[in-house]
Formats: C-alpha cells, sequence, structure tokens
C-alpha cells in the first residue's frame, strides 16, 4: 500500500508540539504553584487544594463523559478535524484569558483552566482518530511515535524559556515572576494556535456527505454510541485491550502526576524536581521514535509490555531512594519509557478498530484515560494512610502495571 503524504503526516504530528504545551507549562507546571500562591493567596492549603481538585476532576469528567458521544458525532458527519479546530481555539483563548487574571479572582482562573482543559482534552480524541486517516496500516507505529516525540520535545522547549524567564525575569524586561508566569501563559497560547496551522492547513479527513441538523446530528450521534458500546462490548480483542490500557495507563499517569509531590515529601528541593520534570520531556522525545521503530520490528504489544516491566522495576527503585541524584535517574529512566508507552498503546488500539468508526472507538479511548485518573491516585491515597509510608504507597502502582501487563498479554494481535 502507497505510504501516506509526508507533508500530512509531519502536520499532523506537529499538533502534538503545540498542544503538549498546555500540559507542561500549565497543566504540570505553572498553573497548580500560580493557584495557590498567587490567586487564592491567604486561602488555607486544604481549601485551595479541593478547588484545583475540583477543577481538574469537573474538566475530566465532562471530557470523559462527552468523549464518545463527540467521537460518534464526527464520525456521522465527518467532523474530526472540524471538532479539533473548534476544541483548539477553545483552549487557545481560555489559556490566553488566564493573563487577564488579577489576584484574588481564583474563581475566574479555576473556570478558564476548567474550559482550557476541555479544549485540550477533547482535542486530542480527534487528533487521536485522525491518526487512521493520515497513516497507512505500516506505518501507524512510526507516525503515533512521532507525534508523541514531537509533543515532549516541542512541550519542553516552551517550558524550559517559560522556568528561565520566571527564575530571571529580569533578563526579559520583566518586573517580577509573577508576570513572568502570566506572560507564559499568553505564550503557551500563542504556541498551541501557531503550530496548530499545518493541521488545519495539510491535514485532510475523508468527506462525508451528511445534511441533518446539530440535533439529529446528536442524536444519531447518541444512538451510534450506544450502538458501539455494545459493538465494543462484542469484540473481545477490543474489549480486554481497553481494560488492560485502563489499568496500565492509570499507573504511568500515576507516576506522573504523583512524583513531584513523591519527590517533595522526602524532602527534596523543587528547583530539582523541576529539572528532573524537564529532563523528563526532553529525553521522552528521542525514546518515543525509537519505541515506534521497536513496535514495528518486534510489534506494539512487545514494545508496551517492555514499558510495563520498566515502569515496575521504578515503583521497586523509588522505595529505596535516598537523595536527589536517585530522583534524576528515576526520571530519566521514565522518560525512556512513557511516551514509547503511550504512543503505542494509540497505534496498537488504532489496528485493533474499525477504521470508518475511529471517531467514537477512540472517544472510548480517550474516556477510559480519562477514567484511568482516578484509581492510582486513590490507591497511593489508601496504602499511605493505612501504612503511614508513602514509599509503600508508591510501591503499590506495581499492582496496576501487573495487572495490566497480564490482561494486555491476553489480547490478540493477529
Amino acid at each position: 500500500m502507497r505510504r501516506k503524504n509526508t507533508r500530512e503526516v509531519w502536520s499532523w504530528a506537529a499538533y502534538d508540539w503545540a498542544n503538549s504545551a498546555f500540559a507542561t507549562t500549565v497543566m504540570a507546571g505553572f498553573f497548580p504553584i500560580f493557584f495557590k500562591q498567587y490567586w487564592v493567596a491567604g486561602m488555607p492549603a486544604s481549601e485551595s487544594t479541593f478547588w484545583l481538585g475540583m477543577a481538574n476532576g469537573a474538566s475530566g469528567l465532562l471530557v470523559a463523559v462527552m468523549a464518545p458521544i463527540l467521537g460518534a458525532v464526527a464520525d456521522q458527519c465527518g467532523a474530526k478535524k472540524r471538532l479539533l479546530i473548534f476544541f483548539t481555539l477553545l483552549g487557545v483563548v481560555m489559556t490566553g484569558g488566564m493573563y487577564f487574571v488579577s489576584q484574588g479572582m481564583w474563581q475566574w482562573a479555576a473556570w478558564l483552566y476548567l474550559l482550557a482543559g476541555v479544549g485540550f482534552s477533547a482535542g486530542n480524541i480527534f487528533y487521536d482518530a485522525l491518526l487512521t486517516d493520515i497513516s497507512v496500516r505500516e506505518d501507524l507505529d512510526r507516525n503515533s511515535a512521532l507525534g508523541y516525540g514531537l509533543g515532549y520535545l516541542g512541550g519542553g522547549v516552551l517550558f524550559a524559556l517559560n522556568v528561565l524567564t520566571t527564575l530571571h525575569p529580569a533578563w526579559f524586561g520583566l518586573t517580577d515572576s509573577h508576570m513572568a508566569v502570566r506572560i507564559s501563559f499568553v505564550s503557551v497560547a500563542a504556541w498551541w494556535a501557531l503550530f496548530s496551522l499545518p493541521m488545519i492547513f495539510w491535514v485532510h479527513e475523508p468527506q462525508v456527505h451528511v445534511r441533518a441538523s446539530l440535533g439529529r446530528l446528536i442524536h444519531a450521534g447518541i444512538k451510534q454510541f450506544m450502538d458501539t458500546f455494545h459493538h465494543v462490548r462484542s469484540l473481545h480483542t477490543v474489549w480486554m485491550f481497553l481494560i488492560a490500557y485502563w489499568l496500565y495507563i492509570d499507573g504511568v499517569g500515576t507516576i506522573a502526576r504523583m512524583a513531584i509531590d513523591y519527590g517533595l515529601s522526602l524532602g527534596f528541593d523543587p528547583k530539582v524536581l523541576i529539572l528532573a520534570l524537564l529532563m523528563t520531556q526532553f529525553i521522552a522525545f528521542p525514546s518515543a521514535i525509537i519505541f515506534g521503530r521497536i513496535g514495528e520490528r518486534f510489534g506494539a504489544k512487545s514494545g508496551i509490555l517492555i514499558g510495563i516491566g520498566v515502569y515496575c522495576i521504578l515503583c521497586v527503585w523509588s522505595v529505596f531512594m535516598q537523595d536527589e541524584y536517585d530522583f534524576y535517574w528515576l526520571a530519566g529512566v521514565s522518560g525512556l519509557v512513557m511516551g514509547g508507552v503511550q504512543s503505542l498503546s494509540r497505534s496498537l488500539y488504532a489496528r485493533l478498530i474499525p477504521e470508518a468508526q475511529a471517531g467514537e472507538f477512540f472517544g472510548f479511548y480517550n474516556m477510559m484515560g480519562k477514567f484511568a485518573a482516578i484509581l492510582g491516585p486513590l490507591l497511593m491515597a489508601v496504602v499511605s494512610i493505612a501504612t503511614g509510608s508513602n514509599r509503600l504507597a508508591v510501591l503499590s502502582v506495581v499492582i496496576l502495571f501487573a495487572a495490566g501487563g497480564l490482561m494486555l498479554l491476553r489480547v490478540k494481535t493477529a
């Protein structure tokens, strides 16, 4: 089969370079810190944590509920690209709007963050679904890895620049670090918008000629979602993969979200943790590309299982971590497999599903990813309270990786 247009593939992958700036600079980096130290300054820590958690939780829940229906609607009228552009604009405008939120106006900050998160996560449904439109079957692993690799690199480049600006605002003619952080939100919005242009101009989606009102499309989308749900249940391989994915990707997400908190609980310098996060981004770039080649050579399933095995070792290793150099090693090794597990999961799933229903099937995929953000942190919290040990709490995440890996072994890929 003829390979897809190279410009189209790179234009699709460039969107990962674009929107990953939001994931690194805003979600993982500055927003949680700025929310606590600037917008809600003076509020009790437990209360500010509650509202930040509510914003994160509400954003994730909205996308998880909407994802399969939005995907079905996109398939009904061939609107994956149009919906991607809509949610990109939502994310860009809401992120840029954070610049104008003054100190104390935390409600506005929380709402903007919530809506920007919806734009980011919902956009990824259609970005993922377009993978089947810009790839032939033989190139799914390679192209998926290219997207993740560029995402880690692009997100890391802008995050590094924003960290430098925040640490040394005078170098850039800024009054203080608060202004630097506010400008970083604008930089993310501009970066996201600018590097989305190749996708807008050069990625083509097959046309579906359907004339119907929005209400009819939504009704048809809901009906198709219900049909697809029963369809997914009947597709044993797809269903088994989704359960496996839900388990092990929860472990990946838990390690990513809780690593800095774990480092702080061990008394490590916050600057060290930020530098480790940056290091992870740049290591994940080439490793995601390498895992794409592993998937082509040995199969995506084998590559994912290798990554899961490394994560199990990391969880055990973290129990015995003593100093900041150990944390650097932990972050570095995590970066080696994080992008690979994510990219090969996406390409393997793309192989298992009907191509004509990619939108709604990737809606399910993203829904599982959103609900996966619940089990791991809850497991760590329970173990931490029961044992009084953060180290054993991290070790408990092995359960998710082991269960997901065993379930994945049962998935037939040929």
